[in-house]
């Protein structure tokens, strides 16, 4: 994990995330805390658990995005998951352990892909090497008499096999067919309906699909595809599973970092009610274990959650954190609460971000040769009429500027590949053009946008 300081995670988190900055300094000193925690000796180490966070906003506002943002920032496995996708064990439906299952195998993603980088060059030269021998096969042995003669036709295929390979680099060979045995992989065999597989402690899914017969089958392929099997083969080779499984879980175990949303929808109402109990108390019953520190089983060898880091969120609108149980409330020490978007955060939000909606469909649109170009007053009219449809109808937040992008753009996305005009200005008479009429009927509205 990269050692940044707290001031450096939201500066990164600034360039995608307009505003929410209460929200952006929790997690950036909940991860400088994973550092300091890596630098103190063993026995009080034990001692220190995560600072657990709950995130409370309405829905669009960026609680999801700040927490996928800081973990691809930082490497770390990460995994988003709803409250309300778990139910108590024992009834139908996922149980709340099956997200470490989960995390780990982010982390086994995440490892297999820095030590695809690490073995890739090597692989690369061994798959040289293989097109050379499937294009110029091995020289039959020599039956002459003459042991001058044998030397000069080893030389000759030496010189052969180099011109070939000199051809490969340049890419001259890359149409010509080649026969290559290339293992079939088995269908995958359903023992167990989806309740039934993540009760279980052994990985028996995995288990049949290791003792099921392994086929292989030639194909003709051109050099070009056989480049990438036999490289997506030889990667395979050169690494370890074992070292992966086992830094995986070390990975998650100290660096993971789970995302629970919409944990206001697992808060029981007051007074309780039996009626909700399997996805509501018991869900939070069974959560509990998991956030405070528990072994979980995973294929790759048993979990630890201690250190795992968790960040909840929810609108709470008809439910506050304490509604939780204390025990689950005590787990999660900090609260933020994020504010609604206003319409100046709606302006920078399309305008700021390195990856902003408006340059992402100015790109897509290029792809037709397209060229879409917003004016600030254009920007603002959009902004504007975002705000209004969030305050009449349903608060959306950012996500209403996705239905309207949509909507404004929808005409020219479905002419690009026809027109003649190859350059749109998106100004605000455009905008008022498009959408006027809609924002003006509140009942319309609330159906379009």
């Amino acid at each position: 994990m990269p050692e940044m300081t707290p001031r450096e995670i939201v500066a990164l988190l600034d360039q995608h995330i307009i505003g929410q900055d209460d929200a952006k300094r929790a997690v950036a000193v909940a991860i400088r805390n994973r550092w300091r925690w890596r630098q103190l000796p063993s026995d009080i180490r034990r001692e220190v658990t995560p600072k657990n966070i709950i995130m409370i906003g309405p829905t669009g506002v960026g609680k999801t995005e700040i927490t996928r943002r800081l973990a691809k920032l930082i490497q770390a496995p990460f995994i988003k998951v709803e409250a309300t996708k778990y139910t108590e064990v024992g009834y139908h439906g996922r149980d709340v352990e099956s997200m470490a299952r989960d995390l780990v195998e982010a982390a086994v993603t995440l490892v297999k892909a820095g030590k695809r980088r690490e073995v890739e060059e090597q692989a690369r030269g061994r798959v040289e090497e293989k097109l050379v021998d499937l294009l110029v096969p091995a020289a039959p042995e020599w039956n002459g008499e003459s042991q001058n003669d044998a030397k000069k036709a080893e030389k000759q295929h030496e010189r052969t096999r180099s011109k070939f390979r000199d051809m490969l680099r340049n890419g001259e060979l890359d149409d010509r067919q080649v026969e290559l045995s290339v293992e079939q992989r088995s269908v995958p065999v359903q023992i167990f309906s989806n309740m039934g597989l993540e009760q279980m402690d052994v990985d028996f899914q995995n288990m049949f699909e290791k003792l099921m017969p392994r086929q292989n089958r030639d194909r003709r392929l051109t050099v070009r595809q056989a480049r990438q099997v036999l490289l997506e083969q030889e990667v395979e080779s050169l690494m370890d599973r074992d070292a992966i499984s086992e830094e995986a879980v070390r990975l998650a175990e100290d660096s993971g970092i789970i995302f629970i949303d919409e944990l206001d929808k697992i808060c029981g109402p007051e007074g309780g009610s039996q009626g909700v109990d399997v996805s509501r108390q018991g869900v939070q019953r069974d959560l509990l274990p998991v956030v405070e520190g528990t072994t979980v089983q995973t294929r790759y060898g048993p979990v630890r959650t201690d250190h795992v880091l968790f960040i909840a969120a929810g609108a709470f609108h008809k439910s506050k954190p304490s509604d939780l149980m204390p025990e689950l409330q005590g787990r999660f020490p900090l609260r933020v609460e994020l504010k609604d978007l206003t319409r100046d955060d709606f302006v920078r939000i399309l305008q700021e971000p390195a990856s902003s909606i408006t340059k992402q469909y100015a790109a897509l649109l290029a792809a037709d040769g397209v060229d879409l170009d917003f004016t600030p007053e254009g920007l603002e009219t959009m902004a504007d009429i975002a705000y209004q449809v969030n305050q009449s109808t349903q608060n959306i937040g950012a996500r209403r500027l996705h239905t309207i992008m949509e909507r404004l753009l929808e005409e020219i996305s479905f002419e690009a590949p026809y027109s003649r005009k190859k350059k749109v200005t998106v100004d605000a008479a455009f905008v008022r053009t498009k959408l006027e009429a809609i924002t003006k009927d509140e009942d319309l509205s609330r159906f379009i946008l």
